[in-house]
């Protein structure tokens, strides 16, 4: 996977001081391998080059940049977000296209919990009524075995 510099150099930041975050922590939230962190941080402690991207594609940013990416821009201010797409090689309809894409993954999903939520509320409601139905049999037994066992007390056993 191609990481842009930009998306590099905040996740070290997060593990680096000020912030002294854990690296499985930062790794979690960016969806990206504690290795790769390590790596990089390896690679920084060393001073080597860090090799990073400067050009890499809007189109190939992986979804944790680009959600990174559409939550900065909405803290950005507008006189300055010209400036800030710039700076990140993207353009205002690469934003709306993504929170569009943000929007359509979460109404998709949100249809999916509402239709597996409506299935298990169906379900639960046929087992609960099978459950009713096997409890009033199993009553229905222990009732008739009792009664055997009265009349057999009382009469004594069929074979005597």
């Amino acid at each position: 996977m191609v990481y842009s510099k930009k998306f590099k150099e905040n996740a070290l930041k997060k593990i680096l001081p000020p912030e002294n975050r854990r690296i499985i922590e930062v790794a979690d939230e960016l969806g990206i391998a504690e290795q790769t962190l390590r790596n990089w941080k390896q690679k920084l402690d060393n001073n080597r080059n860090l090799s990073f991207n400067e050009s890499v594609s809007p189109v190939k940013l992986n979804i944790a940049e680009r959600y990174s990416l559409l939550i900065e821009s909405f803290k950005i201010k507008k006189k300055n977000k010209g400036k800030w797409l710039r700076e990140n090689g993207l353009h205002s309809n690469h934003l709306a296209l993504w929170e569009k894409e943000f929007e359509y993954k979460l109404t998709n999903k949100e249809k999916k919990l509402k239709t597996e939520l409506k299935e298990l509320k169906a379900s639960k409601k046929k087992l609960e009524k099978e459950l009713l139905k096997k409890d009033k049999a199993l009553a229905e037994m222990a009732a008739l075995i009792t009664l055997k066992k009265k009349a057999e007390a009382i009469w004594g056993d069929e074979k005597e």
